[in-house]
This record gives C-alpha cells, sequence and structure tokens, in this order.
C-alpha cells in the first residue's frame, strides 16, 4: 500500500507540474492568455472564475491520468512478473493466482485482477489500477517466502478489499480536488510574487513561483491523501477479514508485526517495506504523511470489530 501510494503521488506530481511547465511555455511564446490577472493591484487583481475553471481542468485531470497509468507504471517500477493463469506456473504461484481469483469472487468481483509477484525482500503487496476491470494484485518473493499460508491469504483478502472498495478510484476524486485547490493556490501566491519584482522579471518569476508553490502545496495536499489512506487501510482488514475470516487477517497484521520487531533487532535498514510500517508513529510530524496507521491499533480494531 505504500509503496502504491508513494507511485500514485509522485507521477500526480509530475503531471501537474508537466502541465504547468507545458502551459507556461504555451503562454510565454504564444497570445494565449494565461496569467488570470487584470490590471488591478493585489488578490482584486486575479481573475478568481478563469482561474478555478482551469484549476478544476488541470486537478481532475492530472489525476485521472495518474489513475490510468497506474497499473502501468506499478509494474514497470517493481517489476513485476504478470502470472498467466493458463500459462506455465510454479506450484507456487498456481497457488497465489487460485487464492486471489478465488477471493475476488467472494469479494463480488466480475473480472478477475492481474496476479503478479514482483522480486524483493520485503514483506509487501499491493493491489492497482483504474478500474476493478483492469485491476493488478502483487505480491513480493519475501511475502512468499516468509508468511505462511493463512497469512499469505489474510494478505490477498486485504487487497482484493481495496479493488472491491473501489479505493483508487476515490482516491482519485480525492486528489482531484486537493490538485485543484493546489493549482489554484500555488498560482494566486505566484501571481502575487511576481509583483514583487520588476516588471521584465515577472515573467520568470511567476513560472518559477508557480512551480515552487505547486511542489510545496501538493507535499500539504498528501497530508490529507494519507489521512485517507490510513482510513481506508481499516476498512480493507475489515474487508480482508469478512473474505479470508478474521482469524487469518488478524494472523497476517501479527505476522506483520512479528517480521517488523524481528527487521529491527537485526537492523535491516535496506528493507523498504519494514522502514516504512517503521516510520508509523515516530512523530507527530512524521505520522501526518504516513500511508498506514500503526499495525497495534490495526489489530485492536480488528479485534474489537
Amino acid at each position: 500500500m505504500a509503496k502504491r501510494l508513494f507511485l500514485f503521488l509522485l507521477t500526480n506530481i509530475l503531471v501537474l507540474t508537466t502541465i504547468v511547465i507545458v502551459w507556461s511555455i504555451i503562454v510565454t511564446f504564444t497570445d494565449v492568455s494565461g496569467s488570470f490577472t487584470n490590471n488591478a493591484d493585489g488578490l482584486a487583481g486575479i481573475n478568481y472564475g478563469s482561474l478555478m475553471i482551469f484549476s478544476l481542468l488541470v486537478g481532475f485531470i492530472g489525476s485521472f491520468f495518474s489513475l490510468g497509468i497506474s497499473r502501468i507504471i506499478a509494474k514497470k517500477m517493481m517489476g513485476v512478473k504478470v502470472l498467466d493463469p493458463n500459462g506455465q506456473l510454479s506450484s507456487q504461484e498456481r497457488a497465489i493466482v487460485e487464492k486471489v481469483h478465488r477471493l475476488s469472487r467472494t469479494a463480488g468481483l466480475m473480472h478477475m485482477p492481474q496476479v503478479g509477484v514482483y522480486q524483493s525482500r520485503e514483506v509487501n503487496a499491493f493491489a492497482t489500477g483504474p478500474t476493478k476491470k483492469r485491476s493488478l494484485v502483487a505480491v513480493s518473493s519475501g511475502l512468499l517466502n516468509e508468511m505462511d499460508d493463512d497469512a499469505v491469504e489474510g494478505v490477498i483478502a486485504h487487497e482484493i478489499s481495496h479493488v472491491a472498495n473501489g479505493d483508487m478510484v476515490t482516491m482519485t476524486l480525492l486528489q482531484g480536488i486537493v490538485n485543484t485547490f493546489v493549482v489554484f493556490l500555488s498560482r494566486v501566491a505566484a501571481i502575487l510574487a511576481a509583483r514583487l519584482v520588476r516588471s521584465e522579471l515577472q515573467t520568470v518569476v511567476r513560472i518559477a513561483a508557480i512551480i515552487i508553490f505547486q511542489i510545496l502545496f501538493s507535499i500539504l495536499g498528501s497530508i490529507v491523501v494519507s489521512a485517507y489512506s490510513r482510513h481506508r487501510e481499516y476498512r480493507a482488514d475489515h474487508g480482508g477479514a469478512d473474505l479470508a475470516g478474521r482469524d487469518k487477517m488478524a494472523h497476517a497484521l501479527h505476522s506483520l508485526k512479528n517480521r517488523t520487531a524481528m527487521a529491527q533487532v537485526n537492523d535491516r535498514t535496506d528493507d523498504s517495506a519494514i522502514q516504512t510500517m517503521k516510520i508509523n508513529g515516530k512523530s507527530k510530524m512524521i505520522s501526518l504523511f504516513s500511508s498506514h496507521p500503526p499495525i497495534d491499533e490495526r489489530i485492536a480494531r480488528l479485534e474489537r470489530r
């Protein structure tokens, strides 16, 4: 989940930044009006209506484009080997495909997700994709090698729950709203900053300020996205319990907790998934950007269910 969220946010920021750079070049070298200002000074000199429409278009285009290529980007960056159900598979790979398909049918999915495995020591799995019909569930080799069958099933059920809940689409809508405010506020701030310099420097300052403010506000906006991500982790735990059984889901979470403790003892600092888990609860500021709530809290909520 942490990698999925990171890839989604990174792609989203890059798409937004690219759109802004391209738009700024078009505005600078053509007669297209893109400053969203009139001759008045200060906040009163900004055409808020046009700027809001522009922000909505850019914000949601960037978000939905990120969603559209999420499965492709995840497979490329994670090196996922997609398992063909009709192809030659090892017994372990066949078992994973069967688990994903069985749990997907239990969840009421009409189309089976793609199933993949990626090589990594981390104990992790993720689900992504633009729609339920074009989803991907991938597990790490570390997960398969270091967790027992019940724990693996609990983890997969958790990821299938994300797909069944349509979490990536909901995340996209939320990200689109956040993007809209990011684009809007960054341009307002950039316009005001450009008015502090000489007229011959205003265009360059405005373009640079838009990029800087947009990245800054995107990072701040990720606090909202991360908060929703933590909320949906609880929902996916409960959904996984419905699909695989509460015992298996709880066992999966306890296994992740034990794996974290072992990694801390062994100081395996190169394990990115464990580092992501260890960051939870370190401080209030860092926890704001965490995609996962603490495992202990997830276990407690599941057991209170």
